[in-house]
């Protein structure tokens, strides 16, 4: 599968975006997909994570934890992730990627996940 990941861009503090991230190659419905950040000079991280659509199970680091929201659009082939009360501290690079879960797995780990989409660049202002 291939991942495209869209909807960056400037906002002031306290604003809203929606990233999106769309498949293609395959239906998304059987994989679970994550979204990670990576903001300047730091490590990537967990930010919010869905399994695949029979499972409706959703997962988010603390410190988006009630701004953000992850969905799934199988209609349309992406993972959706809405972001409100923006942050400067939000300000990264935000990657979405996928993985097709056997057995224990770990959402909050990188290398859990088999597919990466590039990333698209989110700036909040203060």
């Amino acid at each position: 599968v291939q991942l495209q990941a869209s909807g960056g861009g400037s906002v002031q503090a306290g604003g809203s975006l929606r990233l999106s991230c769309a498949g293609s190659g395959r239906s998304l419905g059987s994989f679970a997909v994550g979204w990670f950040r990576q903001a300047p000079g730091k490590e990537r991280e967990f930010v919010a994570v869905i399994s695949w659509s029979g499972g409706h199970a959703v997962e988010y680091a603390e410190s988006v934890k009630g701004r953000f929201t992850i969905s799934r659009d199988n209609d349309k082939n992406t993972i959706d992730l809405q972001m409100n009360s923006l942050k400067p501290e939000d300000t990264a690079v935000y990657y979405c990627a996928a993985d097709l879960v056997t057995g224990r797995w770990n959402p909050r780990q990188q290398y859990e996940y088999d597919w990466w989409g590039q990333g698209t660049l989110v700036t909040v202002s203060s």
